[in-house]
């Protein structure tokens, strides 16, 4: 009997374990979260990296402009880091349909694919991230959530090889 429920337990775990979120889940979830319409002008973005062990690594603010054209998005981000440090990044979107987008930017591999409903946008993507004189190839599972007082919360799971690096946790605003 109680191997029985032994092995009931550790199934359902394992089964949980397997099961990863989905954009669609948020299908319902309001406000809607449309990606040209919150990014088009002025926003800011306060963020953190903690790596796996949850401890605080850098902290940064984006200042960021978008135009939206009808067809594709344009992002120009530029990252202000609390050790001095400056990067910028320019986002090309396109939107392929009323949940798809495809992004790409010059330190992205290949293309960022998006999938977005409700109030949910997943961006999943990899990068070459500079690590002092070199770069080091990752994958952002990146997860951003509208929420009802126009904030909008993004978080980040960084991985090399399936193992888990770090969180990357940004609030964005519009100006």
């Amino acid at each position: 009997m109680k191997a029985r429920l032994f092995t009931t337990l550790f199934v359902m775990i394992a089964l949980t374990g397997c099961m990863q979120m989905k954009s669609i889940d948020f299908m319902d979830a309001k406000p809607r979260f449309v990606l040209e319409e919150f990014f088009d002008g002025q926003t800011q973005a306060s963020g953190i990296f903690e790596d796996r062990f949850g401890n605080l690594r850098r902290e940064f603010v984006v200042e960021i402009k978008g135009v939206w054209d009808g067809e594709t998005l344009l992002l120009n981000e530029d990252f202000f880091y609390s050790d001095g440090e400056r990067e910028q990044r320019i986002w090309t979107i396109e939107k392929i349909d009323d949940h798809t987008y495809q992004g790409r930017a010059d330190d992205i591999i290949g293309v960022a694919t998006g999938e977005s409903y409700g109030n949910v946008l997943n961006w999943r993507y990899y990068m070459d991230l500079k690590l002092d004189d070199s770069t080091i190839r990752v994958h952002f599972d990146d997860w951003m959530y509208l929420q009802p007082s126009g904030v909008m919360l993004n978080r980040a799971k960084v991985s090399k090889w399936g193992i888990e690096l770090g969180t990357v946790t940004l609030a964005f605003t519009k100006k």
